[in-house]
């Protein structure tokens, strides 16, 4: 589950704030009429449309592993939080029918009309994530339902168990990761580029756009890192003490950047900042942060895995932290020349700039799933409750198909996407629309798809009016 769900995140950016980006750039094509722009923009789409498919996949995957792994999650508690997961199914349906009209609509509708229907889709992503995100804050911190006298939930009210405390922050923060990272990978792809002396208009633009929308998306994201920190401090303090390394409940704690948990709860390596982390919870060193130790050893992370939070929650805040910087950077040479920061350094840690995002993403849901442990559903069932008795040896045969199955998957889309950049590579050559000359016609994403009746001749860049 941990590898597939993994994998699958990778993908989650870009399933859900690419149809975002691609109409940002579908607007400034209508707005300017700028034949670059809308070459970007039917481009995108045709991305946004093969990670789609591949996004499918491992989503579909995802769900059967929810019902095959864990059969006494769903059994007991499918009732109470599976809401979720169908509002999910349903925004996943309308987004492949939302797509479907994009992709088709650029040789069939007129500009406004096909803009205006690709629209909904930035809106269908947020309602998939919020089917996602209500089930996992409601296993973070439950409610919504009674006990009876076997210990079963029962009484069950819809909207606390969606409505969870832990919604709001988790919800909001997820989202604008996924916007800044999405647009910092579309980014980084022309800015690498320009690192290789391609520095036409096509690539400032494919650049400029995605990496704006992350920039003004990242002091955001500082903030609501901040504000989900302290909710997590508030309604889950044993996980935050895993986050924060912090053994016994005392005030005046101190903050540990990196470092090793030992099982007497001393701390080896990284640094430590005096008081901090009492400031940082409670904006006093004299706040009380609960440890560990403020609950038995069973009900609490190990060490090892208090030292997986620990690191994964350092990396996560450590690339927000420089991609805020980089975010400055930009708006600082941007207010003072209107335009790009002119320096090699800043091309090179914007073509960085998704990778790290993706890095971040992983480390976030890391210190979201192993900092609830030993608990599947927080404070009420544990995982070794929750997870299926299917002997061990078949579940590494699976595991291995499953690995086989992803890693084919993934490079047959590097694949798709490599060879869809040669051949626009060398049309653009031909054409040189990279520079802003508008081109006699411009082939859509889908021309060399089967399906549907073409007309004659392919309108030019924007479509007919």
């Amino acid at each position: 589950m941990a590898f597939s769900l993994g994998t699958h995140i990778l993908l989650v950016p870009l399933g859900v704030a690419l149809p975002f980006i691609t109409l940002l750039m579908h607007y400034r094509a209508l707005r300017t009429d700028d034949p670059v722009a809308w070459l970007l923009a039917r481009r995108w789409s045709a991305v946004m449309a093969v990670q789609f498919a591949v996004g499918v996949v491992t989503g579909t995957v995802l769900s059967f592993e929810l019902g095959l792994l864990w059969p006494g999650l769903l059994g007991r508690w499918g009732d109470v939080f599976g809401l979720g997961f169908g509002v999910e199914a349903w925004a996943f349906f309308l987004e492949a029918v939302l797509i479907a009209v994009y992709l088709y609509g650029w040789r069939r509708l007129g500009r406004r009309t096909h803009f205006a229907l690709g629209v909904p889709l930035p809106l269908v992503a947020l309602l998939g994530a919020f089917g996602i995100l209500a089930a996992n804050s409601w296993m973070n911190t439950p409610q919504g339902f009674r006990l009876d006298a076997n210990g079963d939930p029962v009484d069950v009210d819809v909207r606390q168990a969606v409505f969870t405390p832990m919604f709001g922050p988790e919800y909001w923060h997820f989202v604008v990761a996924m916007f800044m990272t999405a647009g910092f990978v579309v980014a980084g792809v022309y800015a690498t580029g320009m690192l290789r002396g391609r520095r036409d208009r096509y690539h400032r633009l494919g650049f400029t756009v995605p990496f704006t929308a992350a920039a003004v998306l990242a002091p955001v994201q500082m903030f609501l890192g901040d504000f989900i920190a302290r909710s997590v401090f508030h309604q889950q303090p044993v996980k935050f003490a895993a986050m924060e390394l912090v053994w016994e409940t005392d005030t005046h704690v101190p903050e540990y950047i990196f470092g090793r948990l030992n099982p007497d709860g001393s701390v080896s390596g990284g640094i430590k900042i005096p008081q901090l982390d009492s400031i940082l919870a409670g904006f006093s060193p004299s706040t009380r942060v609960t440890g560990l130790t403020s609950v038995p050893p069973g009900d609490r992370p190990t060490p090892g895995q208090a030292t997986i939070v620990h690191t994964a929650f350092d990396v996560m805040v450590g690339i927000g932290s420089v991609l805020l910087l980089l975010a400055l950077w930009y708006a600082w040479a941007w207010w003072r020349r209107r335009d790009l920061p002119r320096s090699r350094w800043f091309l090179m840690a914007a073509a960085g700039s998704g990778a790290a995002c993706l890095v971040a993403v992983e480390a976030g849901w890391i210190t979201t799933e192993v900092g609830r442990q030993p608990w599947i559903v927080y404070g009420h069932m544990r995982v070794a409750e929750a997870v299926t008795d299917t002997p061990a040896g078949t579940l590494w045969v699976v595991f291995g198909v499953v690995v086989a199955g992803y890693a084919a998957m993934l490079a047959v889309f590097l694949t798709v996407l490599l060879r869809m950049r040669t051949r626009w590579r060398l049309e653009d050559e031909r054409s040189g629309v990279r520079e802003g000359r508008r081109p006699a016609a411009v082939e859509s994403p889908e021309h060399a798809t089967p399906y549907g009746p073409r007309p004659p001749h392919a309108p030019s860049s924007g479509g007919r009016r």
